[in-house]
């Protein structure tokens, strides 16, 4: 039993059959009824595929991330997938990696399986910010569906960006550490994507507004886990899982930099910051009194450490809320949604540092 035989059933077309199914308002009550009946007699069930015929929509939604073991990155797709299921959409995810090549390929392969909308998850899909080339595959992207960015931010037709204000964050916590006292406040970054150089840019503002200097040797980067560097080869292999495997290698290269002197770190997200606590207990340091920690996305990590971690939300269910609601304006038919959506971040305060 298919939709061609249940559409011969009702003595209705392929496309009303559809319809019913999707639920859409424009097939009398009458016709419904005699279609469900006849699915249900039937037990009928529709693929994916049937679903879209005479409607030109799949109710199918493509999303990609980068990694989907990465904390952040899984909350905000099991909300994105909640809220669209609420709405009747299934979805198609992707993991593309870090490669330029491969987020375009996985850009493309979702876009040949008839999504109606494609969501990308962090910032790494906003690029450098250095060269629009890196971008451009959105924009060919957004000539045949809408596509929604979630942290991070790519300028064209088409496309609509919800992200935290990650360079007011970054200020109001290196403000606070500045506050209380921190003379040398360690960047600790491993990524140089559009929501790490927004970071970068409201920690050194910080500085400069306080009128303390800017330590290049205080701006550390952390080259990425599987980068195949030298410094990583002789522990990382002993270290399962993504997650473990950073914090394990931030502790080890902070460690290795025995001149490095600081008073506190400011990290990039909650995997260093932790990776930090750990430094500070093989150290012998007392946290916060010898050494305020501060981390960002306020996940799960932050809570699960000792002491417990202070930490910039950049409210990852809030921008997933706000990507979803505008696709389905924007799948509705409306002509003047937003498309630069920016929200506030704050810092959630706990034990590891004395704000």
């Amino acid at each position: 039993m298919n939709i061609y035989d249940i559409a011969k059933l009702s003595g209705v077309s392929i496309a009303t059959v559809s319809r019913v199914v999707n639920g859409s308002p424009r097939v009398s009550e009458k016709t419904k009824q005699k279609v469900l009946a006849v699915i249900e007699e039937s037990e009928y069930t529709p693929n994916v595929f049937a679903r879209g015929l005479g409607l030109n929509s799949m109710k199918t939604i493509g999303i990609l991330c980068p990694d989907i073991s990465d904390q952040y990155m899984a909350e905000a797709v099991s909300h994105l997938e909640k809220r669209m299921h609420q709405y009747g959409y299934d979805c198609i995810l992707g993991c593309s990696g870090s490669r330029q090549a491969a987020r375009e390929h996985h850009t493309r392969l979702l876009l040949s399986k008839r999504i109606d909308a494609l969501i990308l998850v962090g910032s790494l899909f906003a690029g450098s910010g250095k060269d629009q080339e890196e971008t451009e595959y959105l924009r060919e992207a957004a000539k045949q569906v809408p596509v929604f960015l979630i942290n991070g931010y790519v300028e064209g037709e088409n496309i609509y960006c919800s992200y935290g204000d990650d360079c007011q964050g970054a200020y109001d916590v290196t403000k606070a550490l500045i506050r209380r006292g921190k003379k040398r406040i360690l960047f600790l970054y491993d990524s140089q994507t559009y929501s790490a150089r927004q970071k970068l840019i409201g920690y050194e503002t910080a500085l400069a507004d306080a009128g303390c200097p800017i330590r290049g040797e205080l701006k550390f980067y952390l080259r990425p886990l599987g980068s195949g560097s030298m410094e990583e080869s002789c522990f990382v292999d002993s270290v399962p899982g993504t997650m473990q495997g950073k914090i394990h290698y931030t502790r080890e290269m902070l460690l290795a930099h025995r001149t490095l002197e600081f008073d506190s770190v400011f990290a990039c997200n909650d995997s260093l910051a932790v990776g930090a606590l750990k430094y500070a207990l093989a150290k012998g340091l007392s946290v916060p009194e010898e050494l305020s920690v501060a981390g960002y996305n306020n996940s799960m990590m932050a809570v699960c450490c000792e002491p417990e971690l202070t930490s910039v939300d950049n409210q990852v269910k809030q921008l997933c809320n706000d990507a979803i609601d505008r696709m389905l304006e924007v799948l509705d038919g409306k002509t003047d949604v937003e498309q630069d959506h920016k929200v506030p971040c704050r810092i959630v305060k706990r034990c590891t540092t004395d704000f």
